[in-house]
């Protein structure tokens, strides 16, 4: 069963191009029986030119027969058939240009449908899937995995045709000649496909071991390129390096062992190959002595073995290549029968202010038992600063997440200016709640290019005035070469506090109703935190502002702040409020409030401090 739906896997990539599959197998079918014409004009000079043999002399068509014939001078006929060869080879070659170039193309335009649709079905998996995804193992699917699914099914499972057509053409050939030199010549086949069948069921199981090891070194090369800078922070290079040479070593030791498979495999059919020749030139001598065949015949059923058993000798790649296929193509199908997060969306596109309301919610992950949230209430009205803060792994990036339908919560309801979120479009909740989270991505191009990211037909002044209001153009026009800095990948040359200006920037550029902060000011200081908010509300007092923080500096200007404790909303309301009672945010404040009496102490003495990096 799981062989049959491995080649079904292959077969529905092939599906949308019959029309050139058509022509391919046409041409595979072909170029195997014109060849086996070939031999037969090397056989009419030896025998017919050279010996005067007739009779029974060549299978070449009538009319040529009848042509050669009635050429009276022998080295005008060898000249002629020498003539005629060449053209049959050019027709040949033609054909074979005609497979080969249709092959390409069939080639690439699996390659392309199964990259687009592995990128486009990706992009529409949950976050959580993400969240759990090994970067390394996608890369190797949409990669690797699609090169071998294009190679086996443009080369390797025409070539299987090519062999069928090209036994059974060099059989006929050979039955022409003698019965008996076609039986000798054969024997070795079934032994050899025997031997084959057994060789891929080997070859398959190891692919699969290979597939394993090979995306765990890539994921540890991809997370050590992409975690250089910590590496080299805790001097840890000699501990990478010994990790990735034991996930090498384990990538190594599987292919050395496929390796000898397959040269046991190899060394036994060129064994048996070599003792096919030697059988068949044996008895074609045997039987020239007795008279029953010619000296032509002998040469052209020497060219005849290599159409029996060398394409059989090469079935033992093909059906490699077809265990490593199958096991491919499942890889890649796994990836595709994964639900799509649209799958459960909803239908509605109602108005959005940004008043908001959580009656009992609960949520909790499906890797855990535990609700992270539980029985959460809150409301939030439009053209609201709603501050949410509590301790690490309260809920409150999880409260983001609900909002934007990146989570789907479990019970109670999320109601958006009245409609309940979950019967709201996924991409209509994202057009207007915005979410600009603490460790932002940055696109290796220029800075203007990752602040239009997402708004490819604004104007220039529309960018820069988002870059004002999120206090970064400043920075932008001091860089050497202004907004066409090039940010490095993933924005490595900016500093923490940069790059999330950048993206609060990008996110303006959108003009959303509701954005949220998802501790997104956390590596800027208190005044430059304290004037992206302000800019905010004068440029639109109607936007309503989510700010999840553990700076309660950043809290206090909030017009309502909720803090999270256990699971639940232990205490709302404004700054004066909570710092007065019992509770998370007084004993907050009493920590982190004398350090902004500090900070207003440097202030007045004109200080400005530095990013936070």
């Amino acid at each position: 069963m799981k062989k049959r739906k491995g080649f079904i896997h292959l077969i529905k990539w092939a599906t949308p191009y019959v029309p050139l599959m058509i022509v391919i197998i046409a041409c595979t079918i072909i170029n195997p029986f014109l060849y086996s014409y070939v031999p037969q004009f090397i056989k009419y000079v030896v025998d017919v030119i050279f010996q005067g043999s007739i009779e029974g002399s060549t299978t070449l068509p009538s009319f040529l027969m009848n042509y050669y014939n009635s050429i009276a001078d022998k080295l005008t006929a060898v000249t002629v058939v020498g003539i005629s060869l060449v053209l049959f080879q050019l027709i040949r070659g033609s054909i074979m240009f005609l497979d080969g170039y249709n092959k390409g193309k069939f080639a690439e335009n699996i390659a392309y449908d199964m990259r687009n649709k592995l990128y486009s079905h990706i992009q529409g998996l949950s976050y959580q899937y993400h969240n759990n995804a090994d970067t390394g193992d996608l890369i190797q699917r949409c990669t690797s995995d699609v090169d071998t699914v294009k190679g086996f099914l443009s080369s390797q499972l025409p070539q299987l045709l090519y062999i069928i057509t090209s036994v059974a053409a060099g059989a006929y050939q050979m039955a022409k000649i003698n019965v008996g030199i076609m039986l000798v010549t054969s024997v070795v086949l079934p032994l050899t496909l025997t031997f084959s069948i057994f060789y891929f069921k080997y070859v398959k199981k190891r692919f699969e071991e290979i597939e394993e090891v090979e995306a765990d070194m890539t994921t540890v090369l991809q997370e050590n390129v992409n975690g250089v800078r910590v590496v080299k922070a805790f001097n840890n290079e000699i501990y990478e390096v010994e990790k990735f040479e034991k996930r090498n070593a384990a990538f190594c030791n599987k292919n050395r062992k496929l390796i000898n498979a397959m040269a046991y495999y190899w060394g036994f059919s060129d064994f048996l190959t070599l003792l096919q020749y030697l059988a068949t030139v044996s008895y074609s001598i045997y039987l020239a002595e007795k008279g029953f065949i010619s000296t032509g015949d002998i040469i052209v059923c020497l060219m005849y073995i290599g159409m029996l058993v060398w394409p059989i000798r090469g079935l033992g790649r093909i059906i490699g290549d077809f265990g490593k296929a199958t096991v491919a193509a499942a890889r890649v199908n796994e990836i595709l029968e994964i639900p799509n997060e649209y799958g459960h969306d909803g239908t509605l596109e109602p108005p959005i202010y940004g008043n908001i309301e959580f009656k009992d919610v609960t949520f909790k992950f499906d890797d855990n038992d535990k609700h992270l949230l539980n029985g959460i209430n809150f409301t939030i009205n439009s053209g609201e600063t709603v501050a949410i803060i509590g301790k690490t792994g309260s809920g409150k990036s999880t409260i983001a997440g609900i909002l934007v339908r990146l989570l789907a919560y479990d019970q109670g309801s999320i109601k958006i200016d009245g409609v309940e979120l979950k019967d709201i479009r996924k991409n209509w909740i994202r057009e207007n709640i915005g979410i600009i989270l603490q460790d932002p991505f940055l696109y290796a191009t220029s800075v203007y290019e990752n602040i239009k990211i997402a708004a490819k037909e604004i104007e220039p002044e529309k960018v820069y005035q988002a870059a004002q209001i999120a206090a970064i153009h400043k920075d932008i026009i001091n860089f050497e070469e202004g907004y066409n800095t090039l940010v490095g990948e993933k924005g490595v040359t900016l500093s923490g506090g940069q790059k999330q200006r950048i993206a609060i920037a990008r996110m303006l550029l959108l003009n959303k109703p509701v954005l949220i902060f998802d501790d997104s000011l956390s590596a800027v200081d208190t005044s430059t935190d304290l004037e992206i908010r302000n800019s905010l509300k004068i440029n639109n007092n109607e936007l309503t502002s989510i700010i999840i923080t553990h700076r309660i500096t950043t809290a206090k200007e909030a017009d309502k702040i909720i803090v999270l404790e256990d699971g639940k909303v232990a205490a709302v309301g404004n700054h004066q409020q909570l710092a007065s009672q019992e509770g998370l945010y007084k004993h907050l404040w009493e920590i982190q409030g004398a350090l902004e009496s500090e900070f207003v102490k440097e202030v007045e003495k004109g200080g400005e401090p530095d990013d936070t990096i």
